[in-house]
């Protein structure tokens, strides 16, 4: 990834920052606050994602934050191309997803960043967006491990898009592959001798 010719380092520079603090933004946290669903640091694994805030039993609350920190992803790219085309989506796609999962306002223990890349790459490219989501569905269903859906549709991420089109730009996609595969080693070693918990869709 390398800075577009006649970079106005001041202007990347703010763009990144405001990425990267909206990113932050925990949605889950703050919908079982309003919600009363109690501290989500306190349910189930801790994680301040969708999948923990279903295991409150409020699937109202899961969906809600599922969208909003796959929306979040989406609406940055979405105006990061609208402002600027292709020149900084790189960046402000990795300083949301580390926004995500390392939040400033939050000491730094946020969300893996599942929804959140699914929204970045809905924004990037809708029909391998659509097809990482169909990606994801298939493998929760046919494994009921949404750990196990997570990292196979990231993996797979960056191949549908080169294939989609090999000018788009490949790598930060990657990146932010890497970043879920090391947010989710726990979750591997767990899949490995078989004590992954499952997910239920009922």
């Amino acid at each position: 990834m390398n800075f577009p010719v006649e970079t106005n380092y001041y202007l990347f520079t703010f763009v990144i920052a405001l990425s990267y603090l909206f990113g932050s933004v925990s949605f889950g946290i703050v919908i079982a606050r309003v919600m009363n669903l109690g501290n989500l640091r306190s349910i189930g694994s801790g994680n301040i994602g969708a999948t923990n805030v279903l295991r409150t039993g409020n699937k109202t609350a899961a969906a809600l934050t599922l969208i909003l920190d796959g929306g979040k992803g989406y609406l940055v790219v979405y105006t990061t191309i609208s402002l600027f085309e292709q020149t900084y989506l790189p960046f402000t796609s990795i300083a949301v997803f580390l926004g995500h999962s390392f939040p400033i306002y939050y000491k730094f223990k946020g969300g893996k960043g599942v929804a959140t890349f699914i929204g970045i790459i809905l924004a990037t490219n809708i029909l391998v967006g659509i097809t990482v989501c169909g990606t994801w569905l298939l493998v929760a269903i046919l494994s009921k491990k949404s750990s196990l859906a997570a990292l196979s549709c990231s993996l797979v991420t960056p191949f549908f898009l080169f294939i989609s089109n090999p000018n788009e730009k490949v790598l930060f996609t990657v990146i932010l592959a890497t970043l879920i595969w090391w947010l989710h080693k726990e979750n591997i070693k767990r899949l490995l001798v078989g004590t992954e918990p499952s997910i239920k869709f009922k």
